[in-house]
């Protein structure tokens, strides 16, 4: 067996304020904003005009799966 990883990803997350945040993702050259909408955004209890909606990272987990 191989000790050491194959790939080590380098991700880092800046939350800017409520459930809104930005991560610096590898090849990327501008930061991605995660935040939540729709749905999980009301389950949480966050409206629209508390944080501007975006992507969640389930969204990126599923497009990640299914593609």
């Amino acid at each position: 067996m191989k000790s050491e990883p194959a790939y080590v990803s380098r991700v880092r997350i800046v939350r800017r304020e409520g459930p809104l945040r930005d991560a610096w993702l590898p090849a990327e050259t501008e930061p991605v904003a995660f935040g939540v909408h729709g749905a999980i955004a009301e389950h949480y209890g966050v409206s629209p005009e508390i944080s501007e909606p975006h992507a969640t990272t389930l969204d990126y987990v599923v497009a990640a799966a299914g593609g």
